[in-house]
């Protein structure tokens, strides 16, 4: 009876070390498998699952925003594709880096506004306009710059933007602009776009022609409206030319934007279309030649010149003038003319021999030559 209620005991013993995990003092040997069962108590994860979870989650996105806009008493929250807010008030926008690189509404720079500050931080950068007005109204973003000492290039990944509306109480529904009459060139080869924008996004806006007076509908293809923007000309053509203005409405009366002239361009898109002629291929010792060298081209595409004579290598000193002027070759047709004139006064020996002009745009150049002697 002793030895049975001893060997009850030792079993109980056992049974609550197992339940508790304490150790036994027995020195008996494991069972087979014995191992595996206290293993398989343990929860352990399979280690495949766990390494493929984080591979998914380090994968970098393809683009991370990376500004914040400061708010009242220290909060911080990302801005939405678009925000509204009311003339006057200050806006603070940061994006995270240690060399960031912004864009804004031009015309801030334009007059070199007081208002805007952009300042570099150790961790960010950071964008103040205070004071805001209705002209403010624009899209503002930053991007990281990667650079490697002086040679700075964009991050494409770690980017930030926001379009603001700002509007005022007098409901001033366009965005103002410095001048009552603007010019808006129609290429056969890009989309034109009439700028007429609104400080209230939710507002009206219609385009119309001056004469015949009649409105211009949009069609989601060939004329679209973009609030951002204004209105888009997707496939200019010569009888797009004329006067225009916007019309909007929001709530109280219409508004009229200032007028637009649409001038079509007969000029191709390229290289400059170079020509070169001297006053004369035959100058006399002592004469006063002029060589001309001019560009026809795009309204708004400007041109720059360079020049190399026969005098150069002795530095003999010659005058270069460079110009332009827009010419109306027809209706509604409108051409750049830029030009360069070098003048070398008093010809002699040195003077004779070709004259290089290099026309160089933002879509190529174009080298002309001509020949002067001395007779």
């Amino acid at each position: 009876m002793r030895l049975w209620v001893l060997l009850s005991l030792l079993l109980l013993h056992e049974t609550l070390q197992r339940v508790t995990g304490q150790p036994t003092k027995s020195k008996r040997p494991k069972e087979p498998g014995e191992n595996k069962i206290k293993n398989a108590n343990k929860k352990m994860k399979p280690k495949f699952p766990k390494l493929k979870e984080r591979e998914s989650s380090e994968t970098p996105t393809k683009t991370q925003s990376i500004m914040i806009q400061v708010m009242d008493k220290g909060r911080f929250q990302k801005p939405t594709a678009t925000l509204s807010l009311p003339a006057g008030q200050s806006i603070e926008l940061r994006c995270k880096g240690n060399k960031i690189g912004w864009n804004y509404p031009s015309y801030l720079d334009t007059f070199k506004d007081s208002r805007l500050s952009i300042k570099q931080l150790d961790r960010y950068g950071q964008l103040i306009l205070a004071n805001s007005t209705a002209a403010d109204t624009g899209e503002y973003s930053c991007w990281l710059l990667l650079c490697n000492g002086y040679n700075c290039k964009k991050d494409e990944s770690k980017t930030g933007s926001t379009y603001i509306f700002f509007f005022t109480d007098k409901e001033e529904l366009f965005v103002p602009t410095s001048s009552y009459f603007e010019i808006v060139y129609l290429n056969p080869d890009k989309p034109a776009v009439v700028p007429c924008r609104v400080t209230i996004p939710s507002a009206k806006v219609t385009l119309h022609r001056e004469f015949p007076a009649e409105e211009i509908k949009t069609d989601g293809t060939n004329i679209i409206y973009d609030v951002k923007k204004g209105f888009l000309y997707q496939h200019p053509t010569f009888d797009h030319k004329g006067v225009v203005y916007c019309r909007a409405e929001s709530w109280g009366a219409p508004q009229i934007s200032i007028k637009y002239q649409l001038l079509y361009v007969e000029v191709p898109s390229g290289p400059p279309s170079t020509t070169i002629v001297a006053s004369s291929n035959k100058a006399e010792g002592g004469d006063d030649v002029k060589v001309f060298c001019i560009v026809l081209g795009e309204p708004d595409v400007e041109v720059e010149f360079s020049w190399k004579y026969p005098g150069e290598e002795y530095e003999r000193p010659v005058i270069i003038q460079n110009s332009w002027r827009l010419i109306n070759r027809g209706i509604g047709h409108t051409t750049r003319i830029s030009k360069s004139v070098i003048a070398i006064e008093d010809f002699e020996t040195i003077d004779a021999g070709n004259y290089l002009c290099t026309a160089q745009n933002l879509r190529g150049q174009t080298t002309v030559a001509t020949h002067v002697e001395l007779t």
